[in-house]
C-alpha cells in the first residue's frame, strides 16, 4: 500500500508546473529573488524499505541517532557537532555569529538579528536548547529576562508574555504569540525534570502550570484576550485576541507536547488528550494531498487563511515537518505521519536536495530561489518518521550544512540547533514527576 501511494505521489510531482508569486513576510530569513523553474523531478521511483516503526521514546526512553544510524558517525563526532553549534550561536562573534547575549550577572536574551528584537519564540527555543544540553546557567538567565521584561502582570493580557521586545526590554507589542507560551511550558517542565525545582520563578514546574492555566482559562476574565486554545476545536489559536483567535498556525500545533501535558499537568488533563488528537486530525486536513505542504496560517478546518503573505508554505510552515515527525517518534500513534513525512520529503527532493526553494504554493509552485538552512533542518527532523531511502539524504544535508551566520542567523540558527538535537537523539523527555 505504501509503495502504491509513493508511485502515485511521484507521478503527480512530475506533472507540477511553476508559477512566480512574490513572497513577503516580516520574519523572512533572506530577500527573495525572482522565481526560476525548479530542478526537474527525479525520473526514477525507489523501492521503499519497510515502514519505519516508531521507537515510542516516551515509553521506551530510546531516541534514534540518525547521524550514527544512517551516516555512521561516532558519538564523539556527533558531540563535537553539537558543541560547535552551541559555542558559535551562543558564544561566537557578537556581530556575525552569536544570537545569545548576556545582560548583567544573571540575565540574557536571544535576539532576532534581522529584525533587531527579542521574541518569545527565540527565548523559548533558547531555553529548550539549554535544558537539552544541560546548560542551567543559560536557561535561568533567559528565563529571568523573559519574566522581567516580557511577562505581563497586569492589563488584559495578564499572565501572557508580550511576543516581542527591544533588546533593552521595552515591550513592542503586548499581544502574545501562542507558540512562545507552548515552548516555555515544555522547556520549564523539562527543566523541572532534569534539575529539580528552585524558589520563586525558578520553581519550574509551578511556572509551567501557571502558564497552562492562563492558556485555558483566560476567557473567564472577560477581557479582550481569549484562551490560547479554541474551546470548540481544541486547537491552538494564532493570537489569543479578536479575529486572530479565529484561526490557527499549523506550525504551532505540537501534539507530542500536549500528550506530555495530559500526563503532567495538575488540571485539564482530558483537554490535553483531546488537543493532541485534534492536532493530528488537523495535520491531515492542512497538508496538501500531493506535496504534503501546509500553509503558514489556516482555518480550524485546515483550509488556508485568505492572506497573500501566509496562505502558502512559507517560513512558519517549515516547522510543520518537525512537529509531525516528533509526535511519531515519541508516541507512534498515527501511521499517517509516516506517509506525510515521505510525501513532503519526496516533494522537496524533487527540487534537488541541495537546491530546493524555501517557499512554495501548497500545490508545489516555487515562490523563491532561496535555499535555507532552517528548512533543511526541519526536513532532517522529518526523517525520524520517513523511510530511510527518503530521509537519509536530508540527514546528510543537515550534517553538511554550515552553522548559520550573518543577518538572518537567528531563525535558521535556532532551527538548525533544535534539529541537531532531534536527529542526534539528544532532544529528550525529562519528566517532572517523581
Amino acid at each position: 500500500m505504501h509503495t502504491l501511494r509513493y508511485l502515485c505521489l511521484v507521478l503527480v510531482l512530475l506533472g507540477s508546473a511553476c508559477q512566480a508569486v512574490p513572497p513577503t513576510r516580516v520574519e523572512m530569513e533572506s530577500t527573495p529573488t525572482p522565481t526560476v523553474p525548479p530542478t526537474p523531478a527525479p525520473t526514477f521511483t525507489p523501492t521503499l524499505s519497510p515502514t519505519p516503526v516508531s521507537v515510542k521514546s516516551y515509553e521506551t526512553g530510546v531516541y534514534r541517532n540518525l547521524f550514527a544510524e544512517y551516516l555512521g558517525k561516532s558519538e564523539a563526532e556527533v558531540q563535537a557537532k553539537l558543541e560547535a553549534a552551541w559555542q558559535q550561536l551562543f558564544y561566537g562573534d557578537d556581530t556575525t555569529q552569536r544570537v545569545y547575549y548576556p545582560v548583567g550577572e544573571d540575565m540574557a536574551y536571544i535576539m532576532d538579528i534581522g529584525n533587531n528584537d527579542v521574541r518569545t519564540e527565540g527565548m523559548s527555543y533558547g531555553m529548550m536548547i539549554a535544558v537539552q544540553l544541560d546548560k542551567k546557567e543559560e536557561f535561568d538567565r533567559l528565563w529571568k529576562w523573559t519574566k522581567t521584561y516580557m511577562y505581563q502582570s497586569e492589563g488584559p493580557y495578564r499572565g501572557y508574555f508580550a511576543w516581542h521586545c527591544t533588546p533593552e526590554g521595552k515591550k513592542l507589542d503586548s499581544g502574545p504569540a501562542s507558540d512562545g507560551e507552548e515552548w516555555f511550558v515544555m522547556a520549564l517542565f523539562f527543566a523541572s525534570g532534569r534539575w529539580g525545582d528552585g524558589e520563586g520563578i525558578f520553581n519550574y514546574r509551578a511556572e509551567a502550570q501557571q502558564i497552562l492555566d492562563t492558556m485555558l482559562h483566560k476567557n473567564e476574565e472577560n477581557t479582550i484576550a481569549t484562551n490560547m486554545f479554541d474551546p470548540k476545536t481544541k486547537q491552538v489559536v494564532f493570537v489569543p485576541s479578536g479575529r486572530n483567535a479565529t484561526f490557527t498556525d499549523p506550525s504551532y500545533h505540537l501534539p507530542a507536547y500536549y500528550e506530555l501535558w495530559a500526563r503532567w499537568a495538575e488540571r485539564d488533563n482530558d483537554f490535553w488528550v483531546e488537543a493532541a488528537q485534534a492536532s493530528r486530525e488537523f495535520f491531515r486536513k492542512a497538508a496538501h494531498p500531493q506535496t504534503g505542504l501546509m500553509p503558514d496560517y489556516a482555518n480550524f478546518d485546515g483550509t488556508p487563511v485568505k492572506d497573500p503573505e501566509h496562505e502558502d508554505f512559507r517560513f512558519d510552515a517549515w516547522r510543520t515537518l518537525a512537529n509531525v515527525a516528533v509526535d511519531y517518534a515519541w508516541f507512534g500513534v498515527d501511521p499517517w505521519q509516516v506517509e506525510q513525512s515521505n510525501r513532503v520529503l519526496s516533494f522537496l527532493a524533487s527540487h534537488g536536495i541541495d537546491t530546493f526553494p524555501n517557499q512554495f504554493t501548497l500545490d508545489g509552485k516555487p515562490l523563491s530561489n532561496d535555499h535555507s538552512t532552517g528548512l533543511v533542518a526541519m526536513a532532517a527532523v522529518a526523517a525520524l518518521a520517513a523511510n530511510r531511502e527518503i530521509g537519509e539524504p536530508f540527514v546528510q544535508a543537515l550534517w553538511d550544512a554550515r552553522i548559520p551566520t550573518g543577518k538572518w542567523r537567528y531563525y535558521d540558527g535556532m532551527l538548525y540547533m533544535l534539529a541537531l538535537l532531534h536527529v542526534s537523539g539528544n532532544f529528550r523527555i525529562y519528566s517532572p514527576l517523581p
